[in-house]
């Protein structure tokens, strides 16, 4: 199994370097990301100082790994920061904001790859977020017995990793010095692997998402778009999503005002979703004249975060199709939220479920019940506000008991 995995990554690499730019934006970007890598790293300074090199997936991993490369900033100046991405729609957002000291993709995970890009970095610790890690970087890690880290966890016993075919795969897991995991399930499953230095720590993106909130200002436009009405967000959708919530807008005779935060922002698609709503909608890259619109598509990507400390309700996206997209940026607020059944691979909105903080719709009738419910009741809404804020609280310092212990 190795030597087919192995095989397939040298494939994918030539194929990627031959024919990228036949294929759509995401792997253009991509191609060129990976073209430029080694370019980049020898403009970095890396022979004068030594190394910290922590890898994401894409921009949610960003946002979990941040609280960890910030601490680690403070303490080792001295060190060079190198941030990896898999990809573009994290890299392509990052490349130029992120407090790290040299930002790049991480290259195709082949041997060869692994052996060349650690002979460059060197690294004196290696940070792995969440899921993200790859098989021949972990062997070649372990290889060199560089100290290796994994942040914020998650662990089942159906992950591929643990496969009875898939031992060799396991097997790179032995370069991880430590796991730091979200849940106490997540150690059980390492422990009966065989895996030892677990560490339950919790999510670091709970750290995150309230540094955000401490920090929050309201956008400008939001005074003059939700004026004193209620106000419904919906981020992170898709199709599905946006059938159930057209539908909804276009029957409420209610004063409510309402966000729409696509997942999709291509032109094509919202002026679709446009024209689908019958009432008064704008689009933000459109104007600035909020005052008189019903509904605000927000068809950029930065803003959404900022929008949710001022939401009666919020309603996250993706319940319809693969997972449902981050619930604890209108969470950490204490928004009442919203969305579509697929959450059972993401804890947080699980135990949001479990102590009933989370509406889970299947319909457009469900939908529009619970909206209604929410909107009529300021009490049931002020409640569901101490449920969730009492969560968050209680789930923040994942990312000090990690400095903590790596010290």
């Amino acid at each position: 199994m190795k030597l087919l995995y192995n095989i397939s990554m040298i494939i994918s690499e030539a194929l990627i370097k031959s024919f990228g730019n036949f294929f759509g934006k995401k792997v253009k970007l991509f191609r060129l990301g990976q073209k430029e890598i080694f370019h980049k790293l020898s403009t970095c300074k890396l022979q004068k100082q030594s190394v910290i090199w922590m890898h994401v997936s894409s921009l949610g991993e960003y946002e979990q790994g941040l609280p960890i490369l910030e601490k680690l900033k403070l303490k080792y100046p001295k060190h060079l920061i190198v941030l990896s991405f898999f990809s573009p729609s994290g890299y392509e957002i990052k490349k130029q904001t992120s407090p790290a000291d040299c930002v790049i993709y991480l290259p195709v995970d082949t041997p060869g790859n692994a052996k060349k890009l650690l002979n460059l970095l060197q690294p004196e610790m290696v940070f792995f977020v969440k899921y993200d890690f790859w098989p021949n970087y972990l062997f070649e890690l372990k290889k060199r017995n560089i100290k290796t880290y994994l942040v914020s966890g998650l662990f089942t016993t159906e992950h591929k990793f643990f496969k009875p075919w898939n031992k060799w795969l396991k097997n790179s897991l032995n370069a991880f010095h430590h796991f730091f995991v979200q849940d106490k399930n997540s150690k059980q499953v390492l422990l009966k692997q065989g895996f030892k230095n677990i560490s339950v720590v919790g999510d670091t993106r709970f750290d995150r998402v309230y540094q955000i909130a401490e920090n929050r200002e309201k956008p400008e436009f939001l005074n003059a778009f939700k004026q004193e009405q209620k106000l419904i967000i919906a981020g992170s959708t898709w199709e599905q999503d946006e059938a159930l919530l057209v539908d909804f807008i276009n029957q409420n005779k209610r004063p409510v005002r309402f966000i729409l935060a696509p997942h999709q922002i291509q032109p094509e698609k919202i002026e679709q979703l446009k024209n689908k709503i019958q009432k008064n909608c704008v689009c933000y890259s459109e104007t600035q004249n909020f005052q008189d619109a019903d509904v605000l598509i927000l068809d950029t990507i930065g803003l959404l975060s900022k929008t949710y400390a001022f939401a009666d309700i919020a309603y996250i996206g993706g319940g319809f199709g693969k997972g449902i997209h981050n619930i604890q940026e209108p969470a950490v607020f204490g928004t009442p939220i919203v969305t579509g059944p697929k959450i059972h691979k993401f804890k947080e909105a699980n135990d949001l479920l479990a102590l009933d903080a989370l509406k889970i719709v299947h319909n457009a009738a469900e939908l529009s019940q619970i909206f209604n419910l929410l909107l009529d009741e300021d009490i049931l809404r002020k409640q569901l506000n101490e449920i969730i804020i009492s969560y968050i609280k209680k789930n923040l310092g994942a990312t000090n008991k990690i400095i903590d212990i790596i010290s």
